[in-house]
């Protein structure tokens, strides 16, 4: 398995001013763009809009079986929608995460990406610091170490407490 490089793996999950997306973006590391994601999320009540309102089902079913089949069908896709986001995510963090315990084998990349506080979760905004300076790997992954190190003081006993085994 290839190792991505820090700036590609920072990618998938941040914009590039470092605030964290909600859609992962899989295209630096070889998977599908969230704009293709996007695109597919939007255009699928549309899809089903034209499928379900046009004059064939009009005459095979009457008007309100098309209405019923149009709200039972959107709560289905917003069943797959969930879906597909869940899958992007699950597939983008799989495949960053050789990589990230490369660069920082001391820090869970899920505790990094952990929506609930974390000792980590201030990550967006010290990363947000310097995410525009254009810095090389090497420089970004020291600047990223320190921050590591200085969230971890500053969250030690959530750290100690969230590390301790039961």
């Amino acid at each position: 398995m290839s190792t991505y490089p820090l700036k590609s793996i920072l990618s998938t999950f941040t914009n590039k001013n470092g605030k964290k997306l909600s859609l992962y973006n899989g295209a630096p590391i070889g998977g599908m763009s969230s704009l293709v994601i996007k695109a597919i999320i939007l255009a699928m009540p549309f899809m089903e809009f034209f499928a379900i309102f046009n004059d064939y089902v009009y005459e095979k079913v009457g008007l309100v079986t098309q209405i019923v089949m149009f709200i039972v069908f959107m709560s289905i896709m917003m069943m797959i929608v969930f879906i597909i986001i869940y899958m992007n995510r699950k597939s983008v963090i799989k495949k960053i995460t050789p990589s990230w315990k490369t660069y920082f084998s001391d820090v869970d990349l899920n505790m990094v990406l952990a929506v609930g506080i974390t000792p980590y979760s201030d990550f967006f905004k010290h990363y947000s610091e310097f995410a525009g300076d254009n810095l090389s790997d090497e420089v970004l992954q020291e600047k990223l170490k320190a921050s590591f190190s200085q969230m971890q003081e500053e969250n030690s006993d959530l750290l100690a407490a969230m590390t301790k085994d039961n």
